[in-house]
């Protein structure tokens, strides 16, 4: 009932650059990318989904830049704190939304997502939905293919 009724407002606040993109310490490398179009060389991915995510965004002639999100950028949700996992920033004219922000799951069906997953994924949704314009979107993709669905 509260997810269903939740509404977002914008207000002045910003982040700064260096407080969200702090680098993280991290030793183990085995689960780290090299990329080119990256905000940094590097990324930690968290998974299979992710690891073959990063590398089809990075050799995507659409894509200009993309981020891992970190832990520090989230959005408050009555269920806990929600952290989005990409933001792409996609070349004008390419495709019809030129910001995405994504979330990448091993499994589109819902009955596979964690009841409190689902319900910051909605909670999401609505604050995307309240904050931003038709150039910016946010959805929940399993593959680069079905982010390029979602943005043509």
């Amino acid at each position: 009932m509260i997810v269903e009724h939740l509404t977002y407002d914008t207000i002045d606040d910003r982040h700064q650059l260096e407080d969200i993109f702090t680098v993280e310490k991290r030793s183990d490398f085995s689960r780290a990318v090299k990329t080119d179009r990256h905000v940094y060389d590097y990324v930690f991915t968290d998974s299979t989904v992710e690891k073959n995510f990063v590398t089809e965004l990075d050799k995507s002639v659409e894509v200009v830049v993309y981020a891992k999100l970190p832990k520090n950028f989230f959005i408050p949700t009555p269920v806990g704190n929600y952290n989005p996992d990409w933001a792409i920033a996609f070349n004008e004219g390419a495709v019809k939304h030129i910001y995405f922000v994504a979330e990448t799951k091993g499994s589109m069906s819902s009955m596979e997502l964690r009841k409190i997953e689902e319900s910051k994924i909605d909670c999401a949704r609505k604050f995307f939905a309240g904050i931003t314009s038709e150039q910016v979107k946010y959805d929940v993709v399993d593959s680069y293919g079905k982010l390029m669905e979602l943005v043509r």
